[in-house]
C-alpha cells in the first residue's frame, strides 16, 4: 500500500451540476495511485451512472434532497458508496438493454454499464444505495 490513500465522504444536493466535479477529484484521485487509463475510464463512466441514478430517478431532481458519496483509493482499488433519499428500486427488475424487446427503451443501461465496468457492484437499503469496487488491472 502506498502512502497515497484517499478518501472522501460528504452529502450533496440533488444537483446534476455535481457530478463533473466528483468525477474529476476520482479521476485525480485513481491516477495519483496509478490507475491504468482504461480503469479510469469504467470508474468515471460507472460513476457518472450511479451519479445521475441518484439524483435523477432516485430524488427526482428534488434540490430539498440529498446524495451522499463516500469513497476511498488506494494504490490496488477503489470503492465507492452512492445513497440518495429516494422510494429505492429493485436492479433485479431492471430490464436488460441487450434484449430485443429492449434496445429501444430507454432504461436500463446505466445498471448494465456498472455492473460491466466495475469488479463488484451490491444495491443496499432497497436500491437507494450502491456499493461499487474497482480493482486495478494488473496489466496496467
Amino acid at each position: 500500500m502506498s502512502d497515497r490513500r484517499i478518501h472522501l465522504e460528504k452529502n450533496y444536493s440533488s444537483d446534476l451540476a455535481w457530478v463533473r466535479p466528483i468525477q474529476d477529484d476520482i479521476e485525480q484521485g485513481l491516477q495519483a495511485n496509478r490507475f491504468g487509463d482504461s480503469d479510469v475510464f469504467a470508474v468515471k463512466l460507472a460513476v457518472e451512472e450511479a451519479l445521475v441514478n441518484a439524483i435523477k430517478h432516485g430524488n427526482q431532481l428534488d434540490p430539498g434532497k440529498h446524495f451522499h458519496v463516500a469513497y476511498n483509493i488506494d494504490d490496488v482499488l477503489f470503492n465507492i458508496t452512492i445513497s440518495d433519499e429516494g422510494p429505492g428500486f429493485n436492479p433485479e427488475e431492471v430490464p436488460d438493454p441487450r434484449e430485443e424487446c429492449n434496445l429501444d427503451r430507454p432504461c436500463g443501461r446505466g445498471v448494465f454499464i456498472i455492473r460491466h465496468f466495475m469488479t463488484t457492484v451490491e444495491y443496499q437499503d432497497c436500491g437507494r444505495r450502491i456499493v461499487m469496487t474497482k480493482a486495478k488491472s494488473p496489466d496496467e
